[in-house]
């Protein structure tokens, strides 16, 4: 009896899990020797290279005029302001712990999409945004490497920019694929982090070469690579599938985190994790309930939510 081999988009959902969950433990490695500023931008111009010579292999038509400004918007929020805010965070906040609190961004897209997109704000989909929300507060006070800090807040502050990003990539893909707008809002992430420029040349001549390897890492393979093979493996999968996998990022990051960076998440952190999980999983099970399954805009766009972060993860 012959065991069934898994298909290629199987692997690539496994793929992308696991690189942007090592995003993470990247990050705080390329602080250390590039700082804020220069890892934030090395990343977003690698990652937005490495997308635009990708472009005409995966047939990346040019976006319409009119739709600029949303994915200007996508492109400040998404890529610039979520890597400073994210690498910022991280500072002080343990890359395993980051992960958890990045975790509620599509509550505040969910939120969002009910202010501004007429989406209806069901009971389940504020009891899920509660939960996550709390499940966030207990990560955010937890004790140890990632307790209550200014820069807790950061990376909440990262999640929200995030969630600003899912909701605001929903218009836009109804028209185009997942991996054409991801290469939109890279690029334009790319021009509005043209004024860390000076900051990342200084920084770069002084860098370490791990360092520097952390943001060719970073660039390479979770921004640019991740978002290439997330969006092979979500047009070939049931939304169950891919939005069951997103929530694999954060434990996988938290183990990544303890191999590579041997940190260890404090109980709490842990339990409020999970509830911030269990809050997301709410909020989804909500809308594929009113969704049908299948490689549809709505199913791109709960991708784009890894990172992704992001996801991206851009989240990632």
């Amino acid at each position: 009896m012959s065991s069934r081999i898994p298909s290629p988009h199987v692997f690539a959902l496994a793929g992308t899990v696991v690189l942007w969950a090592s995003a993470f433990p990247a990050i705080r490695v390329g602080i250390d020797g590039l700082g804020v500023a220069a890892l934030s931008f090395l990343r977003i111009v690698i990652a937005a290279l490495a997308l635009l010579l990708v472009a005409p292999l995966a047939k990346v038509r040019l976006p319409r005029r009119r739709d600029l400004p949303m994915i200007s918007l996508c492109g400040v929020t998404g890529v610039t302001a979520y890597q400073a805010l994210l690498n910022w965070g991280e500072v002080r906040v343990a890359a395993g712990t980051a992960s958890l609190l990045i975790a509620v961004a599509p509550v505040f897209s969910v939120l969002l999409g009910s202010l501004f997109l007429d989406e209806r704000l069901s009971r389940t989909i504020v009891v899920g945004s509660a939960v996550a929300l709390a499940g966030a507060a207990l990560v955010s006070l937890a004790g140890g490497a990632g307790g209550f800090t200014v820069s807790a807040l950061i990376v909440l502050a990262a999640a929200v920019v995030q969630g600003v990003y899912h909701f605001a990539t929903k218009p836009l893909l109804r028209r185009y694929t997942g991996l054409e707008v991801a290469a939109y809002a890279m690029a334009a992430g790319a021009v509005f982090a043209l004024p860390l420029l000076p900051a990342t040349w200084h920084a770069a001549l002084h860098a370490p070469a791990g360092a520097l390897a952390s943001a060719v890492y970073l660039g390479l393979l979770p921004s640019a690579l991740g978002f290439v093979i997330w969006a092979y493996a979500v047009a070939r999968l049931p939304l169950a599938a891919s939005t069951a996998a997103l929530y694999l990022v954060p434990p996988v990051a938290l183990l990544v985190s303890f191999v590579w960076l041997g940190e260890v998440p404090h109980p709490v952190e842990l339990l409020g994790g999970a509830v911030s999980v269990a809050g997301v999983v709410l909020i989804n099970r909500r809308k594929r309930s009113r969704s049908p399954l299948g490689p549809s805009a709505e199913n791109v766009s709960d991708a784009t939510a890894g990172q992704a972060a992001a996801r991206p993860a851009p989240a990632r």
